[in-house]
């Protein structure tokens, strides 16, 4: 089955027929990554272990892509198309001629109109599903913006993982609302809805309240890029007031695999498009920006990084004359060079950054500890708990139109076992991005420094490298300049930018997610950006 060469390589009863290459690579790896590294999430503590997990993979990453069925209810009334499963009802979008295997499903009110649900914000509101050959299916959940929405952009947020659902970005980061504990939502005052419109996307496939009827599933940022600009698509056919909007993509941590490949999918698409002599059904998607947050999009300078900031960086873990800091850096060229094979396009196994997990902090912001197995929750923040809790309430689903039976988890990680067997984090995805700039699509890439997991530091010297674009010169030389909030006049970060067309920006005392960390900042940033106002002073 395609998907699962690196699972079958590996799994115990073909031990012995493994070729000696991936033998030595695997070893290797196994000598440069500490016992306590942060692959202990993953469950890699040891070889015997790599070999159980990798053992399972086959049936695991069986189970992620042929999941089992679900039967639903279709019918014709007036000339529009009906489906109904459960308590979801919704109407389904005209189909694109030139997009057979999709159509979107909006959910719909007991009266068969739009519905806009209520549980989050006082704006209107649409929620449902794109559905993919009638067995994968996306769900998404827009907003529009509090002010002026008939002439706001549109923003696009994708959370990252792989596996962690966009719903997690919108409840906890810089949606509308927040969960409390135990309790509804409360409003946030720094959403990004605030002048912009939105659409929060549980993607791929298995994701938060996204779902299979059979089929396989996605197990990479490619294939996954293709469903994103398909919903765009028809999204704004089913909506044409967004056909023209400015058009903000958005993503978060893995996010930095998933943009920068959507982002190449749309402008390949849109230069289809402008070159195709025949008429066609299909949109120009207004792609205006990509926005990459704490981002992971290439790895090879990123975990070169890790040793500097563990042992240099504003929040140090570790002494700079310790043995960790002296095992770290003798192991970041042996993790550069197999994450270079991977670029290369053989390898799918790549080591990560050295033992860090055993000091108890939390790796998406060094300035907290982490106790997984108790009050902390899973990945460190309670709150991801009361948001599975909030989204599994059966009031809350049937609003939304979610399917009944679906479980709602932040995170699935078996849909982050299948692309981690895929190899796909270990791939060059920032290789996409200089095509895409000098097609006039602006790139802001923003981290805060308080993140271990994908820090200010690799984010930076990666954009510092990369060439092949018309900004490269100008970026490299370009001098940080100080960066305060509009509102308070408080410093907040620094950035670095070209024209307005790239840019650079640490954010200050805020982790992993940033909107999390320092709410009134990212709306001051993303709103400075989207409306091409600079950061700077």
């Amino acid at each position: 089955m395609k998907g699962l060469k690196a699972a079958a390589l590996l799994a115990p009863a073909a031990v012995a027929a493994v070729p000696s290459p991936w033998m030595q690579e695997v070893q290797e790896i196994l000598n440069a990554v500490a016992p306590n590294s942060l692959l202990a999430r993953l469950g890699l503590w040891n070889a015997d272990r790599l070999y159980d997990l990798a053992g399972d993979a086959s049936q695991t990453v069986e189970h992620v892509l042929t999941a089992g069925v679900r039967e639903f209810k279709t019918w014709k009334e007036h000339g529009r198309e009906f489906m109904q499963r459960g308590n979801n009802l919704s109407r389904v979008a005209p189909a694109v001629a030139a997009l057979e295997e999709y159509q979107l499903r909006v959910t719909l009110t007991e009266q068969g109109e739009l519905a806009s649900p209520k549980i989050c914000d006082s704006v209107k509101q649409r929620s449902g599903y794109l559905d993919i050959s009638d067995s994968k299916h996306l769900f998404f959940w827009f907003f529009e913006a509090r002010n002026d929405p008939e002439n706001a952009p549109l923003l696009i947020w994708l959370n990252g993982g792989p596996g962690c659902s966009s719903s997690t970005g919108l409840l906890m980061e810089l949606g509308p609302c927040q969960v409390a504990e135990h309790g509804d939502p409360v409003k946030n005052p720094f959403s990004w809805n605030t002048n912009m419109n939105m659409i929060f996307i549980d993607q791929p496939v298995d994701v938060g309240f996204s779902y299979r009827t059979g089929g396989s599933g996605v197990n990479n940022s490619p294939a996954a890029a293709e469903d994103i600009w398909a919903f765009v698509q028809l999204f704004i056919s089913r909506f044409p007031e967004y056909e023209d909007r400015e058009i903000h993509l958005a993503a978060e941590s893995y996010g930095g695999h998933y943009a920068p490949n959507i982002a190449a999918a749309i402008h390949k698409h849109n230069e289809e498009l402008r070159l195709a002599k025949a008429p066609t059904p299909l949109k120009r998607i207004n792609l205006a920006s990509v926005i990459l947050a704490n981002g992971l999009t290439e790895p090879r300078t990123q975990m070169g990084s890790v040793p500097d900031y563990a042992c240099k960086g504003p929040f140090p873990v570790f002494d700079p004359q310790s043995r960790e800091c002296s095992n770290l850096y003798s192991k970041a060229a042996t993790c550069q060079r197999l994450i270079q094979s991977c670029y290369n396009g053989g390898s799918r196994f790549s080591c990560l950054y050295g033992d860090f997990q055993n000091l108890g902090l939390n790796p998406y912001d060094v300035r907290r500890k982490c106790d997984r197995n108790g009050e902390d929750g899973q990945l460190c923040y309670k709150i991801m708990d009361h948001i599975d809790e909030f989204l599994n309430r059966e009031d809350v689903k049937k609003e939304l139109g979610a399917e009944g039976d679906i479980k709602f988890q932040s995170c699935n990680m078996e849909v982050n076992q299948a692309f981690m067997f895929q190899g796909d984090g270990m791939h060059n995805s920032a290789a996409l991005l200089p095509t895409l700039l000098d097609a006039g699509i602006r790139l802001m890439v923003y981290a805060g420094n308080a993140d271990f997991m994908c820090n200010f530091m690799g984010n930076e010297r990666w954009l510092d490298t990369l060439e092949g674009h018309q900004y490269a010169d100008k970026f490299r030389v370009a001098k940080s300049k100080p960066w305060h909030t509009l509102d308070s006049g408080k410093l907040v970060g620094r950035t670095r930018s070209v024209a307005g067309n790239i840019t650079y920006v640490e954010v200050f005392d805020a982790g992993h997610m940033v909107p999390y960390d320092q709410p009134e900042a990212a709306l001051d940033m993303i709103e400075r950006w989207v409306f091409q106002l600079p950061l700077d002073d």
